[in-house]
C-alpha cells in the first residue's frame, strides 16, 4: 500500500464525515434534534471513540513491533555476515574463494535493499540467494588439514545455514502486517465520529478548518503506521549502516 495515498484518502474520508455532519445539522428536522436525541448520539459516539482508540493503538503497537523486529533482525544478519567472514579468514588462504563470494553477496544485498540512484528496491533477489548458496558450497568444498580447520569449517557451515534461514525471515517480514480491511473499518468508525461532531457543531469556517486539521492529523497517524509496517520501503526505511559496516569488515 502506498502510505501517502492511503493517508490522504483517510484524511479525505474523515473530513467528509465531518462535512456530512454539518450538512445533516441543517436538514434534520428540529424535533429530531432534542436534547435527549443528542445525548444518545453522544453516548454512541463515546463508545465508538473508545473502540476506535483501542484499534488504533493496536495498529500502532503492531506496526512498531514489526519495525523493531525487522531492524533487530537486519543488525543481527549483518553481525552474522561479519562472523562468517571472520571464521573464513581464520581458516586461512584456502578460504579465499568463499570469502570473495561472501563479500560479493553482501555488496549485492546492500544494493538490492538500499539501491543507489533511481533503482528499485528488490527484497527477494534470486541471484543474491544463489550467491549465498555458492558461499555454502565453496565452504563445504574446503579440505581441512587439521582439527582446527575442520572445526572452523563446521562453524562456517552452521553460520551459513543460519544466514540462509534469516534471509528468508527478512524476506517474509517485507509483507505488511496491517490488513486493508482493518484500516477500512477503523476509518469508517472515525468518519462516523466526525459526522456526529458535525451534527452538533455550529456551521462556521472555524469548525470546517478544525475538521480539516484534525483529519490531516489522523491521516498522518495512518501514514506512520503504514511506514512502520513496511520497514524496507518508504520514508522510515531501516538504516543501511549495519550492512555497510559488514561490507567494510570484509575488505581484503
Amino acid at each position: 500500500m502506498n502510505a501517502i495515498a492511503v493517508s490522504l484518502t483517510v484524511s479525505g474520508c474523515v473530513f467528509a464525515g465531518g462535512v456530512v455532519g454539518l450538512v445533516l445539522h441543517r436538514i434534520v428536522p428540529k424535533p429530531h434534534m432534542t436534547k435527549e436525541t443528542q445525548d444518545v448520539i453522544r453516548l454512541g459516539t463515546g463508545m465508538l471513540s473508545v473502540m476506535a482508540s483501542l484499534v488504533l493503538g493496536l495498529l500502532i503497537a503492531t506496526a512498531k513491533t514489526s519495525y523493531d523486529n525487522a531492524d533487530h533482525d537486519t543488525r543481527r544478519y549483518a553481525a552474522e555476515l561479519i562472523l562468517l567472514n571472520e571464521t573464513l579468514r581464520d581458516y586461512g588462504n584456502a578460504a579465499a574463494v568463499p570469502r570473495a563470494l561472501l563479500r560479493q553477496y553482501t555488496a549485492q544485498a546492500l544494493q538490492d535493499v538500499w539501491p543507489t540512484g533511481d533503482a528499485a528496491v528488490v527484497i527477494e533477489n534470486q541471484e543474491s540467494g544463489a550467491l549465498l548458496e555458492r558461499v555454502r558450497e565453496a565452504t563445504r568444498a574446503l579440505n581441512p588439514v587439521d582439527a582446527g580447520q575442520r572445526w572452523l569449517q563446521e562453524q562456517a557451515l552452521q553460520i551459513n545455514v543460519s544466514l540462509l534461514r534469516q534471509r528468508w525471515l527478512l524476506i517474509e517480514q517485507d509483507n505488511s502486517s496491517i490488513r486493508p480491511i482493518v484500516i477500512v473499518i477503523l476509518v469508517s468508525w472515525i468518519a462516523l465520529i466526525f459526522a456526529s461532531f458535525g451534527l452538533n457543531a455550529p456551521r462556521n469556517a472555524t469548525v470546517v478548518v478544525a475538521f480539516l486539521v484534525f483529519s490531516l492529523a489522523i491521516g498522518g497517524s495512518f501514514f506512520l503506521i503504514l511506514e512502520m509496517a513496511d520497514p524496507f520501503l518508504g520514508a522510515m526505511k531501516i538504516s543501511s549502516n549495519a550492512m555497510v559496516g559488514a561490507l567494510a569488515h570484509m575488505q581484503p
